[in-house]
């Protein structure tokens, strides 16, 4: 019923189930549209390296509401782009979740299509949804053009029923000022209260609400900003560095298909960050290219040192950078690097 009613589903939408059903029973978007009586699309088996089936099943089926990763929709949005006649999907919302949808993204599906991305957020524990990424009427009157697509980076308003508060390090609430960071926990009737057969769990809840072990800010209008998980922050020289934030960074760069960016044990620093990169068909990505790109937006201290090109990006199931796997085969990148030479 939240999905349904945040999305502004009706009895004359179109719904595409592109998320599989075992990844959080895919949002909850089969049941809303069961509810709101949509036609279903059920795409059937499809790979990141061929989205050509999803896009063409999108067309000939008229697909109004979609869901599924940015690993998902970025390939489609490079399918769409080599089409001599670009798809209408002005009526489209297509609902973006898993990791942060990059503005190349948003914007390209926006500009070519007509559609409209909508940032989601949730997990398996809340059933699944959380925040959802809509206009405010007073922020749309207070902001505009740039503003509003930088806005649509956030993973969004809590929706009714839900709770969401940020906790410091203290555990006391962080102020809605945009700036102060701290654990995002939440509650509401769909958020799970406990896990079970799991004694030991009790550190996961705190007064009702489910720690999510992420990490973000929510600004002075209520919008949600994941800046990283708890775990795959990176902690360099006593100051934070958002992976997230940087990964998006330098998938603005029009040569690169991919990014992920994650911390590695440094000998001086704690943590240090390490780039992956993986160039479009076509195009040649160099170090000095990430940089160029970062610089902008990242004080020269942040910038990673290390920088590889790849051909491909680990990835869990569900369409996330599996940095945990990413760690492992780099943990060692920094170990030949001596405490002087840290230093220089």
């Amino acid at each position: 019923m939240a999905m349904a009613a945040n999305l502004g589903m009706t009895l004359d939408d179109c719904t595409m189930i592109i998320t599989p059903m075992f990844h959080g029973q895919a949002w909850g978007l089969p049941q809303a549209a069961t509810l709101m009586a949509n036609k279903i699309v059920l795409p059937g088996r499809y790979t990141a390296e061929d989205t050509k089936p999803l896009t063409d099943a999108m067309i000939a089926e008229n697909v109004t509401v979609a869901n599924g990763a940015p690993a998902i929709f970025l390939p489609m949005l490079h399918y769409i782009e080599t089409m001599e006649k670009k798809p209408d999907f002005s009526r489209t919302r297509l609902v973006s979740g898993a990791t942060e949808p990059p503005l190349s993204l948003m914007r390209g599906f926006h500009v070519l299509t007509g559609a409209e991305t909508i940032h989601a957020y949730g997990a398996t524990e809340t059933t699944p949804l959380v925040t959802l990424n809509r206009f405010k009427p007073s922020v749309r009157a207070r902001l505009s053009g740039d503003e509003l697509w930088e806005l649509k980076r956030k993973q969004g308003l809590p929706i009714s029923g839900v709770d969401v508060v940020i906790l410091g390090p203290d555990d006391s609430p962080q102020p809605h000022d945009g700036r102060s960071a701290g654990e995002v926990c939440m509650r509401g009737p769909w958020i799970t209260t406990c896990y079970y057969d799991m004694p030991d769990s009790a550190d996961r809840f705190i007064d009702g609400f489910w720690r999510s072990g992420d990490v973000g800010t929510i600004d002075p209008d209520g919008y949600l900003k994941l800046t990283d998980r708890i775990k795959d922050v990176i902690k360099s020289g006593g100051e934070w560095i958002s992976s997230i934030d940087m990964e998006n960074a330098i998938l603005a760069h029009p040569g690169v298909l991919d990014a992920a960016v994650i911390g590695v044990a440094h000998p001086k620093w704690q943590e240090r960050p390490v780039a992956l990169v993986v160039p479009r068909p076509g195009h040649t990505v160099t170090p000095a290219d990430v940089h160029g790109v970062l610089e902008g937006s990242f004080a020269r201290w942040q910038l990673p040192e290390t920088v590889i090109i790849v051909h491909e990006i680990a990835k869990t199931s569900v369409g996330k950078i599996d940095k945990k796997l990413l760690r492992e085969q780099y943990a060692d990148i920094y170990s030949g690097v001596t405490t002087e030479q840290a230093g220089q």
